[in-house]
């Protein structure tokens, strides 16, 4: 018999504070903008180890007005090779070092599955993790976490048969009961195991994963079920931007998809999103200001 975590009806923590700011949940929507430090990322901005272009996407970047940046190393798209951890850090540690000397303030969040990644990515600066294994891949994240006391965005995701199509890559055969209650109850598994190994729930954000083990129409489904998560008592990050699903909607390629990533963030706004992850960042701020007067 699969475990059936009792969904508690704990209210979310007023605020997270990450690095210097201070996100005060319900508010407005808060906007992560994204840097990929990879020579692969599905999204056609990866700056691998090009320093001119690192330090154009974070002028750029910074320049748009995210809350936070969250910094990869290694890409995460379907079917997706993983990289040792010297190639990540050789990938990030840059990155952070190029985000500090243009915004000192600006909150940083290491997006890495590797213990070793996220506890180099600290110290050089990062002021969070986000694991999109839920801390399932290194069995060293949880306690690197706790020890650290950093917020930590814990993601669920299944392993699934990647296909590429000309629209990107995708999840195929996946069986879910209920996506989202079933989201839910394995989102619920990742936050019990965090708290058991120290982190505080108030450090903890959850991502539902759009894109991460879901075929397009259940990320569909799950983008339009999103309320039933805020049961789970943890502020939301939501990632659409330019994601496969959405160039299955539109025929666009990534990196003409903002019109369907914008429209997608507005709806997790209206069912419950607390923060965006986005590639565009100054479009999103302007589209969260409308999605904020209309839904909060």
């Amino acid at each position: 018999m699969a475990f059936e975590p009792a969904v508690v009806q704990v209210e979310k923590a007023p605020s997270l504070r990450i690095g210097t700011r201070e996100l005060a949940w319900g508010a407005r929507t808060y906007v992560m903008g994204v840097l990929n430090a990879t020579p692969d990322s599905f999204s056609g901005d990866g700056v691998a180890a090009d320093r001119e272009a690192l330090e154009r996407r974070v002028r750029v970047l910074v320049d748009e007005g995210p809350d936070l940046i969250d910094i990869g190393g290694e890409s995460t798209r379907p079917g997706a090779a993983m990289v040792d951890a010297e190639t990540e850090l050789v990938r990030v540690l840059p990155a952070i070092e190029a985000v500090r000397a243009h915004d000192l303030d600006m909150p940083i969040s290491i997006d890495t599955r590797k213990a070793a990644v996220a506890e180099r990515a600290i110290v050089a600066g990062a002021d969070a993790i986000n694991d999109v294994s839920g801390m399932r891949d290194d069995p060293e994240m949880a306690e690197l976490a706790a020890g650290t006391g950093v917020p930590v965005v814990l993601m669920h995701s299944r392993r699934a048969r990647a296909v590429t199509t000309k629209l990107g890559g995708q999840y195929r055969g996946v069986q879910y009961d209920d996506v989202a209650r079933d989201v839910m109850r394995e989102g619920l598994e990742l936050v019990e195991t965090a708290l058991a190994a120290g982190v505080a729930r108030q450090a903890l954000v959850f991502d539902p994963g759009i894109g991460f083990g879901k075929t397009p129409a259940q990320n569909v489904e799950l983008l339009r079920k999103l309320e039933v998560l805020c049961e789970m008592g943890l502020p939301l990050l939501v990632g659409v931007s330019r994601k496969s699903f959405i160039g299955e909607l539109t025929g666009r390629p990534p990196d003409d998809r903002l019109e369907g990533s914008l429209a997608a963030a507005v709806a997790a706004v209206a069912t419950g999103a607390d923060m965006v992850r986005v590639h565009d960042v100054g479009a999103t701020r302007r589209a969260m200001a409308v999605a904020d007067a209309l839904y909060r």
